[in-house]
């Protein structure tokens, strides 16, 4: 059994890689196979902690704390990871898709990061604007917020979805051994399960709501939710009682 783990994926080609090609591939699966699809789980599913007290406790910072500095930690790990290819005189047969796959996704990290810088002001009771009235672009959720949650959301899941291609493609052109691609197989099962059984308990929580709660009379509840499969907190039963 372990023999077989221990095997690569495919028998007729050696898996012979030296240090930079194996440190790019640590790095990488570290970044873009791990640290960013936990900090996408936890924007998405932790707005509202399971023990918080909503809505008498807003504004809950956990979530984005995660995702900002996640996602940042993420995207330097990456930018490593590609350094040492760039500086290497290796290569590796078999790569020109994963190569154009990695450089997309790349961008796409880069994008998000920038895009961060395009949100606009905050605003509300926690960050009222420089004139004392509680104006900002997220308070008020005007076209320059509804424009970057739009594209932050479709640019993230795309880039999680061509993650998965591209590690993928990595461990091919690799030749990697049995017992990685069932390691990779078996920690996003997980992460799979985990999302899955978080959606059915309706825990991707309207970040509006979440943020400043449920007054019918804020600008954002005035409007559609913004998200897939995103349910404000107050219609769940467990707040229901509360608000």
């Amino acid at each position: 059994m372990l023999d077989w783990l221990l095997s690569p994926i495919d028998a007729a080609r050696p898996h012979e890689i030296g240090f930079a090609l194996s440190w790019h591939a640590r790095l990488m699966v570290l970044s873009w196979g791990t640290l960013t699809p936990v900090a996408i789980l936890i924007a998405r599913f932790y707005k509202i902690m399971p023990n918080q007290d909503w809505p008498r406790e807003l504004d809950n910072t956990f979530w984005w704390r995660v995702h900002f500095w996640g996602q940042i930690a993420s995207f330097a790990i990456a930018c490593a990871a590609l350094l040492l290819i760039l500086v290497s005189a290796q290569n590796i047969g078999a790569a020109g898709r994963h190569q154009f796959l990695g450089y997309t996704v790349m961008s796409l990290g880069a994008l998000q990061l920038l895009s961060g810088f395009l949100r606009g002001s905050k605003g509300g009771p926690t960050a009222p604007h420089p004139d004392g009235t509680l104006r900002g672009d997220h308070f008020d959720m005007t076209p320059r917020r509804l424009a970057f949650e739009l594209i932050h959301k479709i640019v993230g899941y795309t880039a999680l979805g061509l993650i998965i291609v591209t590690v993928v493609t990595g461990l091919w052109a690799a030749n990697a051994p049995i017992w990685m691609w069932a390691a990779m197989t078996g920690w996003w099962g997980l992460l799979a399960l985990v999302a899955v059984r978080l959606q059915r308990q309706r825990r991707a929580y309207d970040t509006y709501q979440a943020i400043w709660g449920d007054d019918a009379e804020l600008p954002g509840n005035t409007m559609p939710k913004q998200g897939f499969g995103v349910m404000r907190p107050s219609e769940v039963s467990r707040f229901k009682d509360k608000t």
